[in-house]
């Protein structure tokens, strides 16, 4: 008897297997050259993470083509301040930090959002316009960009 996958389960599996080669690429390049630093280290660590996931909500909070979706955390700071927590997290976990990201799987934290392309091209923007207020270098805004593109099948539609 075959067992039949949901189309969920798949996304689910995707994504975790994306987030292993991520982890992979990053310890392996970590491993082979201790003179080069991580993305993580490239982007600042958990402060200068921080600063660029702060520097984004605020992005997107005035962005005509996303406000929408993030005005209502304006007025739950605990909610949030909870939000940007996760996005930390995920960004230090995912660009080869020593932090284990929590928060909920991508397809499941933007379900019932049925985000569109042009959205997921917005957001990109302000992440690569924040990323070059920050005076991350070339590289890591590619690597950054690589990142965000690949879980965009992830994101968009949910």
């Amino acid at each position: 008897m075959k067992t039949k996958m949901t189309l969920t389960g798949i996304k689910i599996i995707k994504m975790f297997l994306f987030v292993a080669i991520v982890f992979s690429m990053t310890t392996a390049s970590a491993q082979n050259s201790s003179e080069q630093p991580t993305l993580f280290e490239r982007l600042g660590g958990t402060e200068g993470i921080s600063s660029i996931v702060d520097d984004v909500v605020a992005a997107h909070l005035e962005n005509p083509a996303i406000k929408a979706i993030f005005i209502p955390y304006k007025d739950q700071p605990e909610r949030l301040a909870q939000i940007k927590k996760h996005l930390v997290d995920f960004f230090s976990a995912g660009s080869g930090g020593p932090v284990t990201y929590t928060g909920r799987d991508m397809p499941t934290t933007h379900r019932g959002m049925n985000i569109s392309p042009a959205e997921y091209m917005a957001v990109m923007d302000d992440i690569m316009m924040v990323l070059g207020q920050h005076k991350i270098d070339d590289q890591s805004r590619k690597d950054v960009l690589f990142i965000l593109w690949s879980l965009k099948g992830t994101i968009m539609g949910q």
